[in-house]
């Protein structure tokens, strides 16, 4: 410690660097731009994260979609081109068969109809769902609440309409809580209006009723028009997947080698798809960031062990003055260890530039690509003691180098 608080020590190196100006910014420069590489890509990819997390938001992105279509293969007597129907019963099945892999499932019916409040009217979709849905496809809700168990068993004739639904129907600043609006030509009381989502949206201007309700009014029977399933923690989604299709061919007597029989969309696997190239993006940049740290650390190597060649007969009258060789280390490895920490912290000044310049013209606004494209500190940290573990490595070949001159040679020296 009092080696570092020696003034003469710092004198020196000021000296050294003054001598070999030119030599000694391009060495900077090197390590500044690994630094500065690394901060921009580790905070671009940070970026890329947070815009995929915001494009699902809230949304259970462990999730599996399920409807029907027509069949494509003859089977057990029936033809092809029989179109299946789901059914409650699958619901029951499902639940049973699958109780350890599935999180959420969500029948759902839909149709559209006319929706009309006093004299305003508008054509929307008129969606009959039970409250799990809310955990599979959070709604964000301006007023009132969404569907409840209780909405489900009394069969209520209440709705949870849309902010677009409510200002195309309402007149401006009307609390819509408690008012009536007409689906169908039937009165439903609305419980809440919800915000449109900003992230992925399976419902375009959608009036929620309750699953029972829906029923009841458009004489649905058992009838179920898709299925939205959400698998637990560590479920392999796309296996999920196949069992589910697997199983439900069977109960609808379909061939087992049928493609066309069900249609389905797999969030879970589309996203994994997206999440290993996230991955492999921070991998590729930590590569490419450190690397290009160690080849700047190396330039600065160089540049000391020209140094102390070019200082030899210094080193040598302060050899034959009684310096030892400790001293003469330590002061190559500081001057190494100071060369890299400066080029280390401008570096990420110049690198927290960059990604508040990228975030203001390329982190704005619903479509960005990009979305507060940022490092943490942690990251930082690790980042600068490899830089400073990576100084003191390399300052140990010019300061060994610096020991191994001999005096009286050094003196002889032109």
């Amino acid at each position: 410690m009092k080696f570092l608080l020696d003034s003469d020590t710092w004198q020196e190196i000021y000296g050294s660097i003054r001598k070999n100006k030119t030599r000694t910014i391009i060495t900077i420069i090197g390590v500044l731009w690994g630094v500065f590489l690394l901060v921009v890509l580790l905070g671009a990819a940070r970026g890329m994260e947070n815009g995929f997390n915001k494009l699902f938001g809230d949304f259970a992105t462990n999730s599996v979609f399920v409807w029907t279509q027509r069949t494509s293969k003859p089977f057990k007597g029936y033809q092809k081109g029989r179109r299946i129907v789901l059914n409650t019963n699958d619901i029951k099945v499902l639940k049973s068969t699958y109780k350890n892999e599935i999180k959420l499932l969500a029948p759902r019916n839909q149709i559209s109809n006319l929706v009309t409040h006093n004299f305003k009217s508008g054509t929307f979709n008129v969606s009959g769902d039970y409250p799990v849905l809310d955990q599979i496809q959070k709604k964000k809700l301006i007023y009132g609440r969404f569907l409840n168990k209780n909405d489900i068993t009394t069969f209520a004739k209440v709705a949870v309409i849309s902010e677009d639904m409510y200002k195309q129907l309402f007149d401006k600043n009307v609390n819509p809580l408690g008012a009536y609006i007409k689906i169908n030509a039937i009165n439903y009381k609305v419980i809440g209006v919800y915000e449109p989502p900003t992230t992925v949206d399976f419902d375009n201007d959608t009036a929620y009723i309750p699953f029972s309700t829906f029923k009841k009014v458009y004489n649905t029977a058992n009838r179920i028009d898709w299925m939205m399933i959400t698998a637990n923690k560590g479920v392999d989604i796309e296996l999920m997947e196949t069992n589910i299709l697997q199983t439900l061919k069977s109960l609808h007597d379909v061939h087992p080698e049928d493609k066309r029989a069900f249609g389905k969309a797999n969030l879970g696997k589309h996203i994994g798809k997206v999440t290993g190239f996230l991955i492999g993006m921070q991998f590729l940049t930590w590569f490419v960031g450190v690397a290009t740290l160690i080849a700047g650390v190396f330039a600065i190597g160089n540049i000391l062990i020209i140094t102390v060649k070019e200082r030899t007969k210094e080193i040598g009258i302060r050899r034959a003055l009684g310096a030892t060789p400790k001293s003469i280390r330590q002061q190559i490895i500081l001057e190494s260890v100071f060369l890299t920490t400066v080029a280390g912290m401008l570096g990420v000044i110049f690198g927290a530039i960059a990604l508040f310049l990228i975030d203001y013209f390329f982190g704005q606004g619903q479509d960005a690509a990009l979305t507060n494209p940022t490092v943490s500190i942690p990251i930082i940290s690790i980042a600068f003691i490899l830089l400073v573990v990576l100084g003191t490595l390399i300052g140990l070949i010019p300061a060994h180098m610096a020991t191994l001159i001999k005096p009286i040679e050094a003196l002889r020296e032109e």
